[in-house]
This record gives C-alpha cells, structure tokens and sequence, in this order.
C-alpha cells in the first residue's frame, strides 16, 4: 500500500510539472505587436494622427527632416534551431511609414517586411563626426604641451 501511494504521488508531481510547461517558443519582442494587421486598419485620407496613436501609440521616431512622417517598429526574436545552437534568430522585422500633411491627415502609409529590408541599398557615404574632433583650444594646449616635453629632452 506504502508502495503504490509513493508511486501515485510522483506520478501526481510528474504530471503536474509537464501540465504547466508550455510548448510555445521563447520570443523576444520589441515594438508594436502585430503591426501589419494594424496598418491594415488604417485608411488614407480618412484618419488623422489621434486616430493612429490611439490605434498603435506614440511613434518610435519621427523623420530628422519632416514631423510629419513617423516610423514604427516591429521585431521579434526566437531561438534558433539545433544547428543554429540556441541563437537569437529575426521572425519578424517590420517597419511601417507613416506620411501626413500639414493638417494632420493620413496621405501615404509604407510597410516593410523582413524580405523588403534585405532588398533595400544603402549609401557608402560615410559622414565626419565634428563632436569627436578636439576644439581649438585642446589641439592648442596639446601643440604647447608637445613642444614644452620637446624642448625638455633637447636638453
């Protein structure tokens, strides 16, 4: 009798340990959920900005050149397969562009996918970092400083 009750509640302890595990995959999300169905639901020429952030939230960026147009994100991250051993890999990564006019209606929307983003060229341009460069002054003590050592050694 001992025997068959220890073995009913490992039984019991098993079972409800397997019950509460879940077979979905581990994700790692950032954004707006479910952002196509989303953008599926908004109309040119018939919605203003309250209406899309009431429907996906403020904006993550806005154009460096234009208040008018502004982006949202979507990515979601899983683990890899066995021969990726466990490696973040992108499931979905979606952008939306959003375009206004001066009164606040919706005159263009752009989505692009995981696919659209792979096809996209970018410049080779590279810019100059000014804020990096030491200001007049620094360059002038450090020209001072490398004479005064300088002339120190020549002696």
């Amino acid at each position: 009798m001992y025997i068959f009750i220890k073995n009913n509640i490992i039984f019991y302890i098993i079972f409800f340990i397997l019950v509460g595990c879940q077979l979905q995959e581990p994700t790692n999300k950032h954004g707006i959920l479910y952002l196509e169905n989303r953008a599926n639901q908004l109309a040119i020429n018939k919605q203003n900005k309250n209406d899309v952030i009431g429907l996906l939230g403020i904006p993550h960026t806005k154009s460096i050149n234009d208040n008018n147009q502004w982006i949202y994100i979507e990515r979601v991250l899983t683990k890899g397969d066995f021969h990726k051993l466990g490696q973040n890999v992108i499931k979905s990564n979606n952008v939306l562009v959003l375009k206004f006019d001066k009164y606040g209606i919706l005159k263009r929307k752009q989505f692009y996918d995981k696919n659209d983003i792979n096809k996209m060229t970018f410049s080779d341009k590279k810019t100059e970092n000014n804020l990096s460069k030491d200001s007049f002054v620094q360059s002038f003590l450090s020209s001072i400083k490398s004479k005064m050592y300088s002339n120190k050694s020549n002696r």
